[in-house]
């Protein structure tokens, strides 16, 4: 008997049949018992048809990583048995549709030709018949089981029960049906599901009362027909208040107690989701009881939305835009604009994989260069790069205070995976951040002054006012300009105005706290050392502790301030090391190349991934030990996940 109360669930299917759905509600009923949740979605760039899966990783404990190994694999259509089949481990189970079972698995329409070649390989190599059965058959002499489940026939009794005849307009239900499967299945408590299924449809009364019905019409027929499946999922008492959250609303959530009231967007994957989440919750109530309310701006393109962010965060708002790889390479004229004109622009940049159109609903880590890089010329911009969901939310707030502070556009660098991950936390203290403007004169400070927007300072910080500020004329340009802003070529002026800008950089690496700038897990005197930002944070971090209760003693760095880097922290932690291994999800090792730039020491190994998909506590572990045991070569490449 499985008694730990942990389990990883995956749910998967064609795009557009309701796979998020499912898994949010498993999530949220989870959630409701007292369980921490992570999750990991993928989907397709098309609309609807092609396949997509969602992880759920559920224990006791917090979680903040995904794993290989599938306990309970819930498949929409056969595509999903035959992509995943391999990744559910012995005494897990896999649930399928029952019309499914003779479906010959080379005639499934939508398994593009690369993928078919795959499947021959591996039906002769295992001796593996034609039909889905025949893969199913060859999963339980694994010790696989398997739940097959008349759809068809569960859709009539609900359609009977509804006075709906037609069963194409409640065939979506399937879904659910399979959140039903797996509760009776894991013998996890009705109530809470029914709850979560609820809560999810909770604008749409008739349709929440129609979904739950499916669920309980699915747990009765699981519970009577099926009875040796041995995992487990079991409510806890807790007295905390918890959130289940994507990044992506972490990141608008933390815009909002950010001071945030100006959002600008053109839609693009997977940016759109937090600029659509700020859309719905535009109207807000502050503690005093009034409404404030942020203005999200659809803009024409790209062009469009940074210029409009830096427009209104002259005018005195704390703007940001938000957006992907090929929208970020549109923005680059207006980046350099607000570079110039020292503009407190925020910009959060979600990585996906490229380059051109690429992947564009897949991972990566591939933009980090063009992010520290871009632009025509020099000028200064801070890139902070959050690892976890909780980082993105108090980061989504603090890039302001670093935008308003040193007067620079910032990007808040984040990826694919964390926009779609979704995970159980307690609930965020705000009070852990202020609000902090910097150097911002009013009407009052100018009296019977001359207002030199960008005077030369000692620490090339300009006291800045507001647009429509009295007594506070200045102009802007996208030429070099005196400290009236006047267009100005004079080599003189040139050189101490770009010198103004660029100064602020040593600034932030000397200001920012080093908690900000690096965090350190694990064992950081061992001889070995990981270095990572972004994403692979959490499978770093479950990957450490592995390895040391197999007795393996191994630090990790994670660099979270990435430009300006801060150089002689990293300096000082890496030197004397025997092994430093560089884990990114990009080809080149793109961190490792700048820290050896910056402080002439190299990654000894490097652990990548570009696959599209992000990487796994599993693959994480295995190439770690690998490496600590001399098994591996210097660049070690991950390739798991469909």
């Amino acid at each position: 008997m499985v008694t730990d109360n942990s389990i990883n669930w995956m749910a998967g299917g064609p795009q557009g049949s309701g796979v998020d759905t499912a898994a949010n509600i498993f999530g949220k009923a989870c959630g409701y018992g007292g369980l921490y949740v992570f999750g990991r979605r993928e989907y397709h760039s098309n609309i609807k048809g092609l396949h997509s899966y969602f992880h759920l990783r559920v224990s006791p404990k917090q979680i903040i990583a995904n794993i290989n190994d599938v306990n309970l694999l819930a498949a929409f259509d056969a595509e999903t048995v035959v992509r995943h089949i391999n990744e559910v481990v012995p005494e897990g189970g896999i649930i399928v549709g029952a019309k499914d079972m003779n479906t010959k698995v080379l005639e499934v329409p939508t398994f593009p030709p690369e993928y078919k070649e795959e499947i021959k390989r591996i039906m002769q190599e295992q001796s593996i018949g034609e039909t889905l059965n025949d893969w199913l058959n060859h999963a339980k002499r694994r010790n696989v089981n398997v739940f097959p489940v008349p759809y068809m026939d569960l859709l009539n009794q609900i359609g009977e029960k509804l006075g709906i005849p037609q069963i194409s307009k409640i065939a979506r239900m399937i879904n659910v049906l399979t959140v039903g499967v797996s509760f009776a299945l894991l013998k996890y408590d009705r109530n809470l599901a029914e709850k979560a299924v609820k809560t999810t449809f909770a604008e749409k009364g008739q349709i929440a009362e129609m979904n739950a019905l499916a669920l309980n019409t699915a747990y009765d027929y699981a519970e009577q027909t099926f009875k040796d499946f041995k995992h487990r999922l079991t409510k806890l008492d807790i007295n905390e208040e918890r959130l289940f959250l994507t990044g992506n609303q972490a990141v608008a959530m933390g815009k909002v107690l950010g001071g945030c009231r100006v959002q600008t967007y053109y839609p693009i994957t997977p940016a759109a989701d937090e600029s659509e989440y700020l859309e719905a919750h535009q109207v807000m109530k502050t503690n005093t009881g009034e409404n404030e309310a942020i203005v999200v701006i659809q803009t024409e393109d790209e062009i469009a939305a940074v210029n409009s962010a830096s427009g209104a965060a002259l005018a005195g708002a704390r703007a940001a835009t938000s957006t992907s790889g090929p929208g970020f390479s549109l923005m680059v004229e207006g980046l350099s604009w607000a570079g110039n004109s020292e503009v407190p622009l925020v910009i959060t940049y979600y990585q996906r994989g490229a380059p051109a159109t690429g992947l564009p609903t897949r991972h990566g880590q591939g933009d980090l260069r063009f992010a520290m890089h871009a632009g025509h010329g020099e000028f200064p911009r801070i890139i902070l790069a959050s690892g976890d969901i909780q980082e993105c939310f108090y980061d989504a707030a603090k890039v302001f205070n670093l935008a308003e502070k040193y007067q620079m556009p910032v990007i808040h660098l984040l990826d694919k995976a964390m926009a779609n991950c979704s995970q159980t936390y307690p609930v965020f203290d705000y009070g852990k951040f202020k609000i902090e403007r910097g150097d911002l004169l009013t009407e009052k400070d100018l009296e019977g002054k001359e207002y030199k927007r960008f005077r030369f300072t000692e620490i090339g910080i300009s006291p800045r006012v507001v647009l429509g500020t009295k007594n506070g004329v200045h102009w802007y340009t996208g030429d070099e300009h005196n400290e009236l802003g006047h267009i100005s070529e004079e080599p003189f002026n040139r050189r101490r105005m770009v010198e103004k800008r660029m100064m602020k950089l040593a600034l932030v690496a000397k200001e920012m706290p080093s908690e900000d700038k690096l965090k350190f897990y694990g064992d950081i005197h061992s001889e070995n050392m990981v270095v990572s930002w972004g994403s692979p944070k959490g499978a770093i971090i479950e990957s450490l502790e592995l390895l040391k209760q197999e007795g393996f003693s191994l630090g990790f760095m994670q660099v979270r301030l990435l430009h300006p880097l801060p150089a002689e922290e990293v300096k000082k932690a890496l030197e004397g090391k025997k092994r430093i291994i560089d884990v990114e999800d990009n080809y080149a090792g793109q961190l490792g190349g700048i820290i050896k730039e910056a402080t002439g020491i190299a990654p000894t190994h490097y652990v990548l991934k570009y696959t599209g998909r992000p990487v796994t506590t599993t693959e994480v572990h295995e190439a770690l030990k690998a490496i600590l045991t001399g098994k591996t070569f210097e660049r070690e490449v991950l390739t798991f996940g469909a």
